[in-house]
């Protein structure tokens, strides 16, 4: 049998609890009945205030009336259960409000009277925030995806006016300056697919330089007998806007190994390499072809060196051609934290 309160003690009691709460609470007897109820829990949720011992099952339009909740309620006026965040929808003033309960067991006196304090959150405006956030990555997502199919065929429409314009030209060196622009539109094709299709902000340099090799050396390497193309590279990841930059440069450095390291079908091997020890990292392309650092030093700069040059100082890093014998080997270098985003 629950106790009887004293009516001067259960509204000291109830006061002074309810006014220490700013969200909408009840305070409940042994019988779930109401001792008292915040003004804030009248505003949102009665037409006037709760009267004392109305029955939680009766408040509103018995909309409280939930038998998990009062099953809850009682295990925790008995010591047996806690409520916390215990979410359920109400309909209430004809709105539908998603609410989070709070339950907490209160003994009150000398003579064991056991009460339960009931605190409501309204989190209906948070979740159709959060509803209409998420529906906004969604969105963003889908036209994000269909900016890169555009941007995609695009590159692959205009690979393929270079080529036909390669063949039409008479004069060999527009047809080489063409087919140089061909294989830069594709490099750049395959680098737009690859981070196109990672679910992460991260890229994994190995697989990436990996895939983007193995691109360049089925589109320019004719016989796999004659020049292969390797990466070496450990397990640093880097984001995708560094990538892209990493990306572009082994583009040119390979493309500049394959026209000018093996003449007269030379056989020989192109290797890239990327190695951190951060803040600090190296990306290198090495051959073993003809080249000398003094022969290229000597040689007028041409476009994939601007480019090159460009990117590197994107990146506060240092291009450094060296003779290996045979072969050459140009790096790129840092000792600055600017590619601190870079992780291994």
């Amino acid at each position: 049998m629950p106790m009887t309160i004293h009516p001067e003690a259960t509204q000291s009691l109830a006061l002074a609890i309810l006014t220490a709460s700013h969200a909408p609470a009840l305070l409940l007897d042994g019988d779930l009945k109401v001792l008292a109820a915040s003004n804030s829990f009248n505003a949102m949720f009665a037409s006037s205030p709760v009267a004392p011992g109305t029955s939680l099952a009766a408040l509103g339009a018995g909309e409280w009336n939930v038998p998990q909740l009062q099953s809850l309620l009682r295990a925790t006026l008995a010591g047996h259960a806690e409520i916390e965040a215990y979410e359920m929808d109400l309909q209430s003033g004809g709105q539908l409000r998603n609410l989070i309960l709070n339950a907490r067991r209160l003994e009150y006196g000398t003579d064991g009277l056991v009460l339960v304090m009931l605190t409501i959150l309204d989190a209906t405006h948070a979740r159709l925030s959060q509803r209409l956030k998420d529906d906004l990555i969604r969105e963003k997502a889908v036209l994000l995806q269909e900016l890169q199919h555009r941007v995609a065929n695009s590159l692959q429409i205009i690979a393929s006016v270079l080529m036909q314009s390669a063949r039409r030209v008479q004069s060999e060196e527009a047809r080489g300056h063409l087919r140089d622009a061909h294989q830069r539109v594709m490099s750049i094709a395959k680098l737009q697919q690859q981070l196109s299709a990672s679910q992460s902000d991260e890229v994994g340099l190995r697989d990436y330089l990996t895939e983007l090799c193995d691109s360049l050396g089925a589109s320019m390497i004719h016989d796999h007998d004659q020049i292969s193309l390797s990466v070496d590279a450990d397990d640093s990841r880097v984001g995708a806007n560094i990538s892209v930059i990493l990306g572009l440069i082994v583009t040119e450095l390979v493309i500049n190994a394959m026209k000018h390291a093996f003449p007269d079908r030379r056989k020989g091997t192109i290797l890239v390499e990327y190695h951190s020890a951060l803040p600090n990292w190296t990306l290198a392309v090495s051959d073993d072809g003809v080249g000398t650092a003094a022969t290229m030093a000597a040689a007028k700069p041409g476009l994939g060196t601007s480019i090159v040059d460009a990117l590197a100082h994107q990146l506060d890093a240092n291009v450094e051609v060296e003779s290996v014998d045979p072969g050459t080997k140009v790096s790129i270098t840092t000792s600055t934290p600017r590619h601190a985003e870079a992780r291994r």
